[in-house]
């Protein structure tokens, strides 16, 4: 789930981007008592993700509405299923309605990317698909629950969850044996320690230097065979850069134990999901 704190902040956010001058079309146009019930339906195959925020949007725009979740995050729908019902005034339903789904169809798109590059690895892999931190601005927490929701799991949520020393991190050091000894130094003894290479020279001083971790950043398949042959179960070996859905199956029998993918939140498309109306009583 989404901590409350950084669910909140995020939808108030959002309306007032809609709602900072009222809704014109709806206060004109619909009568004030006017009730209704509103469905999200799902128009193409998705995991559905986001229920938690569908729900709080309606509930902050009025508390009077009432929200029910049909579908469980994370259940594949298909097209036509609804997926959520809200019901109560109108007006309300209205307000809130492109805010809820703008959250909605973000969260479900990076969660159905997100299953089919889980579904690619080799079935009882123990290789694990993760995120980064190239997220949303201000979303990171929604977008990283969406990640969860397809199957995968996630890196680091923050400058300060880990240590990852990359190529500038090493430049800055004065190489990776430096960066490494201050790292044990001064670090948090709980926190493991990654070091990202680019060849297989760094590979070996990262591993002279007791690197926990050691992510391979755009090495080629015949390179990170190499490198794990290399490692031979000294530290975990993760990939990165270059990954696509076409290479899952032959990154995981190559025997890296982590593959972080971008595009899980980066290039994920919004899925489509509309909400459709009818009036109480009509």
């Amino acid at each position: 789930m989404i901590p409350n704190v950084l669910l909140r902040q995020a939808v108030e956010r959002a309306l007032l981007e809609d709602l900072h001058a009222g809704d014109l079309t709806t206060e004109i146009t619909v009568i004030a008592d006017t009730a209704a019930i509103g469905q999200a339906l799902a128009k193409q195959r998705l995991v559905a993700c986001g229920s938690q925020v569908f729900a709080s949007v309606f509930y902050t725009v009025d508390p009077g509405l009432r929200v029910e979740e049909l579908v469980p995050d994370g259940s594949w729908v298909e097209p036509g299923q609804a997926l959520y019902r809200v019901e109560g005034a109108a007006r309300s339903i209205l307000m809130a309605e492109r805010t809820a789904l703008n959250f909605v169809q973000r969260m479900s798109g990076i969660a159905s990317l997100t299953r089919r590059y889980v579904g690619e690895l080799p079935v009882g892999s123990k290789t694990r698909i993760v995120d980064t931190r190239k997220t949303t601005p201000g979303l990171r927490a929604f977008e990283r629950y969406a990640v969860r929701c397809g199957g995968a799991h996630n890196h680091r949520d923050s400058l300060g969850a880990g240590i990852l020393i990359k190529d500038n991190h090493i430049s800055a050091a004065g190489g990776i044996q430096a960066a490494v000894t201050r790292a044990r130094e001064l670090g948090p003894h709980l926190l493991r320690v990654e070091v990202e290479v680019e060849s297989a020279a760094e590979l070996e001083q990262a591993l002279l230097a007791g690197a926990d971790v050691i992510m391979l950043d755009n090495f080629e398949l015949s390179g990170i065979e190499k490198a794990v042959a290399t490692v031979k179960g000294r530290a975990a070996v993760e990939v990165s850069g270059g990954v696509t859905l076409e290479r899952i199956r032959l990154l995981a029998e190559a025997g890296v134990d982590v593959i972080s993918v971008g595009a899980l939140t980066h290039s994920a498309s919004a899925a489509d999901i509309s909400l459709e109306l009818e009036l109480l009583g009509s």
